[in-house]
């Protein structure tokens, strides 16, 4: 069943927005405004653009239509998206603030690099909703890449707050849920353990970052030192200078290497924040499960009710029962009105009950499908980024022996 979902899943993929239209986020540029209490405020704001595919194909130049679009309503569509589609794990948006950063990089949101990490976030996030099968056809995310005015107020036309659910109550169900889902529960466990592990992965790439980077820039004394030496030798200044100068060079390397490594934590960060999604995702079920038993419990207590009264037993303590002690019972009419509400109460707890379980059925069949669908890309992305990583230390590791292997040679001939 679930390799049959994932290939129906796969033929959507023709049809995916990704194929139909080219999204960039192409400039990220820093404006001033006043916020909704009027006070000033700094922002940054992001071009986006869009141009059709199918021109291009046909040796056509498409025009290309672009729009601006602050990080908060970024924000407002993916709130929206994990609101009207509980079953999907939604892409996270690019961290608004700097984490897990070594110490020489800036943690400020409107420094220039950390803009420009962000801008392809951004871009890399709406490129996961354009690719997916089922969000890539959602009406509001198509508006967000090309209609500038009027975007915020379609979107709360759609009423979405309403739908969504409070913390307070996913707090409860999680807490008193009788019969959760054991697939539900090991995700969730799983998605703790995953954010758990990469966030100790970033931590030690910054400690290493850290350490590599004095490492480095130490060698700039190297540089240093045989340029002084090579002031007062005649026969081996040459050799010096040049040793010196291959020091240099190495030393001054590390700052576009630990440039491109940042490229490889966020990668890592954008799997971080997609354990929070997996987890939204098995909130959800946690509250459908817990109204599911919620109406399986209120149905038990009406027919049970319904019983005592036909039968004028009263099988269990209750201050409906003690009342009738007190004060004597209930008329035959009274009693029979009494059974008519509770009757038609059963029937529509009973159509309740099952109306929920079918939803529950549901829910369970599209999450999972989309959760297999997120396992196979989460495999892929991480193994190409760990590859990727590997392949950039041993060119780093190549570019010392280099370094060193022309020093030698600078020796070899003073």
């Amino acid at each position: 069943m679930l390799h049959k979902s994932l290939f129906s899943s796969s033929k959507k993929m023709e049809d995916c927005l990704s194929k139909k239209i080219e999204i960039t986020v192409s400039e990220a540029e820093k404006r001033t405004g006043r916020n909704a209490m009027n006070m000033q405020e700094t922002y940054t704001a992001y071009l986006i653009e869009t141009r059709a595919v199918e021109s291009q194909n046909e040796g056509q130049c498409s025009p290309v239509d672009s729009l601006w679009r602050r990080y908060s309503e970024f924000e407002l569509l993916r709130n929206y998206l994990l609101v009207i589609y509980p079953h999907i794990v939604v892409p996270p948006l690019p961290e608004k603030r700097a984490d897990f950063v070594w110490h020489k990089l800036s943690a400020d949101n409107m420094d220039p690099d950390f803009v420009e990490r962000r801008r392809i976030g951004l871009e890399n996030f709406l490129l996961r909703v354009a690719s997916h099968p089922v969000l890539c056809q959602d009406n509001i995310f198509y508006s967000f890449l090309t209609q500038e005015g009027g975007w915020k107020e379609m979107v709360n036309e759609t009423g979405f707050q309403l739908k969504a659910d409070s913390r307070l109550k996913a707090l409860n169900a999680t807490f008193r849920v009788k019969n959760p889902d054991k697939r539900f529960t090991e995700l969730k466990h799983y998605s703790d353990e995953l954010q758990s592990v990469i966030s100790h992965l970033l931590r030690v790439r910054a400690r290493v970052a850290d350490r590599l980077y004095g490492v480095y820039k130490v060698h700039g004394n190297y540089g240093r030192v045989f340029s002084e030496w090579s002031a007062i030798e005649k026969e081996m200044g040459d050799g010096l200078q040049s040793a010196g100068h291959h020091m240099d060079v190495y030393a001054a390397s590390i700052d576009d290497i630990l440039e491109e490594e940042e490229h490889y934590a966020d990668q890592l960060k954008e799997y971080l924040f997609y354990a929070e999604a997996l987890r939204a995702v098995c909130r959800k079920h946690e509250l459908m499960q817990y109204d599911l038993e919620m109406a399986a419990q209120d149905l038990t207590s009406k027919k049970q009710q319904c019983e005592e009264l036909a039968t004028g037993t009263v099988r269990t303590f209750s201050l409906k029962g003690m009342t009738s002690k007190l004060f004597g019972q209930e008329t035959p009419e009274q009693r029979e009105a009494k059974i008519k509400v509770l009757e038609e109460q059963i029937q529509e707890g009973e159509e309740q009950l099952k109306s929920k379980n079918l939803e529950g059925r549901d829910f369970v069949k599209s999450a999972w499908a989309d959760i297999e669908r997120f396992k196979e890309q989460k495999n892929h992305d991480l193994k190409e980024a760990l590859i990727s990583y590997a392949v950039m230390q041993i060119s780093m590791c190549k570019k010392g022996i280099q370094v060193w292997t022309n020093a030698k040679e600078c020796f070899s001939k003073m």
